[in-house]
């Protein structure tokens, strides 16, 4: 059956910030708002909200070359597909038209700790590649319906956060999976990035730099070839998001450029990202935010345009 996701009347966040209002006197002063000539600007915000109980905490996003399909993964073991509308190319809405949980190799759909879906990262031959946390791990589904291959594992792994894992998941158009926990050794200034070719064991080949209490929380290689990742900084009540573009060399980043930065509280937990071109030839990035199933959190979805 389809839902159409709703508007609700009344946002939990607004409600919880009027009754924190004498704390929030108190907080740090928030950090400088970012300049508004950015390369990425905003196209549409449209809600993600919808009555069945299996919804929410999204938290991966893969889009359509054409951008009117999607997928969805959810940090409780769902994923959902759907189409958007669009009006004149700015979109205006999200349809679902089918979900299922997440099941292992045997078929079974498994409990918590084993369904905390964070990053979706889909190939060229249409094969679905999800990363997981607490229970760290990659599995592949070769096709919609499928059960759960096993692509490989690495020991690494287990000294991630349980809580840290591994939230970013892109494939190049050599077909290389990189993964990106979100976890960091504490005083780290760098994050593990994980690469596994077509064939072979995972391996931990460079590191990614971090800044301004950014951490990575999804990733997707644009048609450009580009390592876009989406970042975020959290703040009490609120997220700050970030987009970095960058070149993936053998050695690690290369040109890396700051292409988007959004002001305090502009949007809920992103966390999700596709990265995708217009028929105009303009780049175009399709977040998702994740509300953790809890009311005063946002779940929604952004678009942002690449201008330059």
């Amino acid at each position: 059956m389809r839902r159409r996701f709703t508007v609700p009347l009344i946002t939990a966040f607004g409600i919880a910030a009027v009754g924190f209002a004498p704390w929030f006197a108190l907080k740090p002063d928030p950090p400088a708002t970012p300049p508004d000539a950015q390369p990425a600007q905003l196209s549409a915000i449209i809600p993600a909200e919808t009555e069945a109980d299996w919804a929410g905490g999204f938290s991966g996003i893969e889009v359509s070359d054409d951008g009117s399909a999607w997928f969805l993964v959810t940090d409780r073991g769902h994923i959902a597909r759907g189409s958007f509308t669009r009006q004149d190319g700015t979109l205006k809405s999200a349809e679902i038209t089918a979900f299922q949980r997440l099941v292992d190799r045997f078929g079974n759909a498994p409990d918590f700790p084993h369904t905390d879906a964070e990053g979706l990262a889909l190939d060229s031959a249409g094969r679905l590649n999800v990363s997981f946390e607490h229970a760290h791990r990659v599995l592949r589904y070769e096709t919609w319906e499928a059960s759960a291959v096993w692509p490989s594992y690495t020991r690494s792994w287990r000294a991630l956060p349980k809580n840290g894992g591994l939230e970013a998941l892109a494939i190049d158009a050599q077909g290389r999976l990189f993964a990106i926990p979100e976890g960091v050794a504490s005083g780290a200034w760098e994050a593990l990035v994980y690469r596994r070719n077509v064939t072979g064991p995972w391996e931990q080949p460079f590191t990614l730099r971090l800044a301004e209490g950014f951490k990575p929380t999804g990733a997707d290689f644009g048609p450009d070839g580009r390592l876009y990742l989406l970042e975020r900084s959290v703040y009490p009540f609120g997220f700050r998001s970030r987009v970095r573009s960058m070149t993936v060399t053998e050695t690690g980043f290369k040109n890396t450029r700051v292409i988007l930065e959004t002001p305090l509280f502009t949007h809920g937990n992103l966390e999700g990202i596709a990265v995708w071109r217009d028929t105009d030839g303009q780049i175009r990035l399709t977040m998702v935010s994740d509300d953790n199933f809890l009311p005063m959190l946002r779940s929604e979805i952004v678009e942002y345009i690449l201008t330059e």
